[in-house]
């Protein structure tokens, strides 16, 4: 096991002041200085000898330095170029990672998967910079890339949202997309004081272990997020005028309201009121009208 642990705040303070670091608002950089929790997110993500593991932000390679004492192998994706000669320095221990210097959006993760893992389901880990968690996630979903589990920090009410069901405030098109591809359920909660700098938020550890088969069978997938987008985008008008006020829908206002009726929940039910399932239902009866 490494002596010289980063989730120290002693040692993070050290390496950021050798290399003259200084923390980018823009990257939404906020540095682990917490021992046990990094253990905990490592144990929660479930990561074995067998795994390959993608980390999304390494930072310093403060959690970097567990994955690659617990995993066969690590690929540690790191946007900002001013952190590549750190986590050279502190993790060349380890001779089961690569550091690569790219934004998250931008990478091949099937062809990264199939290099690295023989294309085998990889567990992903990450501490996301808040303001691009959403992205990020519903990137690794919606490109179908071989993906067992995500087990990522994120601001505590975005974790909320992921989880949440129908009729709560929290409740929008993220909760309804994170739960048709996986399983949410947070495993740690963490305070500003665990971080350097300190963030204005809590936040929560999050594990999504991806659904084998989703929960909903659903002719058109892309419809039915289109829907979901429509319904919560102006969230206080009803379901049916959300639908006809959005440009991504397309659909006669009396098919519009011929589909909400067939739900049994009145023309008036917001789209915050309607489960997977219903719209599930709802962009069906949308992909039966497009066919006749």
């Amino acid at each position: 096991m490494s002596k010289f642990y980063l989730s120290n705040p002693t040692n993070t303070l050290a390496v950021i002041n050798r290399y003259n670091f200084v923390f980018q608002k823009k990257f939404g950089q906020n540095f682990l200085i917490e021992q046990g929790i990094v253990e905990k997110i490592v144990r929660e993500a479930g990561v074995t000898k067998e795994d390959f593991v993608l980390e999304i932000g390494p930072g310093i390679g403060t959690m970097t330095q567990l994955l690659c004492e617990n995993a066969r192998e690590v690929a540690a994706v790191e946007i900002d170029k001013k952190l590549i000669p750190i986590l050279e320095d502190t993790l060349s221990e380890y001779d089961n990672v690569t550091i690569i210097n790219d934004d998250i959006l931008k990478v091949d993760i099937h062809a990264l998967a199939a290099r690295k893992n023989g294309a085998r389901p990889i567990k992903v880990v990450a501490n996301l910079p808040y303001y691009i968690t959403t992205p990020i996630i519903m990137k690794l979903f919606e490109s179908k890339a071989p993906v067992d589990s995500i087990t990522v920090m994120v601001q505590k009410e975005v974790a909320e949202r992921m989880q949440t069901g129908p009729g709560s405030k929290d409740y929008g098109a993220l909760s309804l997309a994170v739960q048709y591809y996986a399983k949410p359920e947070v495993v740690v909660n963490v305070p500003p004081e665990c971080f350097m700098p300190r963030p204005n938020v809590g936040s929560s550890v999050i594990r999504l272990k991806k659904h084998d088969v989703c929960p909903v069978s659903v002719l058109d997938e892309k419809l039915m997020f289109r829907i979901i987008r429509a319904s919560f985008n102006q969230r206080r008008k009803t379901l049916v005028n959300g639908l006809n006020n959005s440009p991504e829908i397309g659909f006669p206002k009396e098919v519009i309201c011929r589909a909400v009726e067939k739900l049994g929940k009145g023309l008036s039910v917001r789209g915050e009121a309607l489960t997977l399932e219903e719209f599930a239902g709802l962009s069906d009866f949308f992909s039966s009208e497009c066919s006749k």
